[in-house]
């Protein structure tokens, strides 16, 4: 008895520790994997708490939230500066570089459940009627919303 006891105090209190936030980077590219005017990774997966740093690799660009989840906040970059956000909020966040959107130069970041997906899919279509290039990309990258 004494063990179980001793176990489920041990089992407490290493359940009790908090997590650490992770820091992830995206950086902003001319040409990366997926062709030309690109975030890289496009599409990421994080825990909410989490930050992310848009890093200026290539000049000229910036990272805005186009749509965060409820109550998530929003972020707009100053061109060929890095921005770092903590996203808090459960949900789909979908960003764009203000100068290259119309290349499709888009992302997506998920933070635990997507919970606002729909409005994701509905905010890119309208998104992508404007892209004169890679028009399936946004796509692309909801797909892998889980």
């Amino acid at each position: 008895m004494r063990r179980l006891i001793s176990g489920l105090i041990t089992l407490a209190a290493v359940s009790a520790v908090p997590v650490q936030a992770a820091d992830h980077t995206v950086e902003m590219l001319n040409t990366g994997d997926e062709g030309t005017m690109v975030f890289s990774p496009g599409y990421l997966e994080v825990a909410p708490g989490d930050t992310v740093t848009f890093k200026p690799t290539d000049p000229a660009h910036n990272s805005q939230s186009v749509l965060v989840p409820d109550g998530g906040s929003e972020w707009k970059g100053e061109i060929s500066k890095e921005v770092t956000v903590t996203l808090d909020e459960p949900g789909v966040y979908v960003y764009k570089c203000q100068p290259h959107v119309a290349l499709a130069m888009v992302g997506v970041i998920q933070v635990g459940e997507p919970g606002n997906l729909d409005a994701a899919k509905n905010k890119a279509e309208e998104i992508a009627a404007s892209f004169a290039a890679n028009k399936d990309r946004l796509d692309g990258y909801l797909s892998q919303v889980e």
